[in-house]
């Protein structure tokens, strides 16, 4: 991009959960690299706060537990006070426990569900009223291929990223008329810390080797822009051909 072509997202304000680390840090650098405004929402304050630093003006950090609607509401507000109403959401914060069907525990599957469904849910509605009086706006929720296929020992997060898609695609229906875009992405497996100690094959996925958190992240990139204006409602699976055979 020419040093003086305008952003593909210039203008736009965004939030970032998961913001500090692994995909989210790389949602919000390229958000920035390409113009936007970006909130970097986590409970790693060390980690946010460094990397708001080493982005700049353009971004700043703010303590997130997605589970709890007030801190929710508290986030949306700050953005608002430090660069205006926001008009994207990347809900990317998400846990993963392993576990089967027969061994995960009650509170482990009630863990995963607060954090990787009910955390979106209240992100969506913390978000709705301003981009409603902004005209527009766009929400990327981050589901994962163990929302389409069944993966072993992934109950309680296939569960909930299954359901992510579905809230995606309802909610998509219900804001459409507001001129608010909901869309999924759906990574395979990507090179973060959340799969760091898991003991994973790529010899199964057609191209070999493991994402790139900046590939999820440009993905993010053409959601979050207006060159997507006509895409709402949608799945973007992006796992390296994981899920084609």
């Amino acid at each position: 991009m020419p040093a003086n072509a305008p952003g593909r997202v210039a203008g736009k304000v965004a939030i970032v959960t998961g913001g500090a680390n692994g995909m989210g840090a790389a949602h919000a650098r390229v958000l920035v690299e390409h113009g936007a405004k970006v909130v970097i929402a986590d409970l790693a304050d060390d980690r946010g706060n460094a990397l708001a630093s080493e982005l700049g003006g353009a971004a700043l950090f703010a303590h997130l537990d997605v589970t709890d609607a007030e801190q929710w509401r508290s986030v949306v507000a700050t953005a608002g006070e430090a660069f205006g109403p926001v008009t994207v959401l990347i809900n990317n914060a998400g846990i993963l426990l392993t576990d089967s069907v027969e061994s995960v525990s009650e509170q482990d599957y009630r863990k995963t569900v607060e954090v990787n469904q009910i955390g979106p849910y209240l992100g969506m509605q913390a978000v709705i009223p301003g981009m409603k009086a902004a005209g527009s706006g766009s929400i990327i929720n981050v589901s994962s291929t163990a929302g389409i296929v069944g993966i072993a020992e992934n109950f309680a997060y296939s569960a909930t990223k299954w359901a992510v898609r579905g809230m995606t695609k309802a909610a998509a229906v219900d804001l459409a008329p507001h001129r608010i875009r909901v869309n999924a992405i759906l990574p395979g497996e990507v090179h973060t810390r959340m799969i760091a100690d898991l003991d994973l094959d790529v010899s199964d996925t057609p191209l070999h080797r493991f994402g790139d958190p900046r590939e999820i992240a440009l993905l993010a990139l053409y959601l979050a822009s207006d060159e997507s204006a006509y895409t709402t409602g949608a799945d973007h699976v992006i796992d390296g051909g994981y899920s084609v055979p």
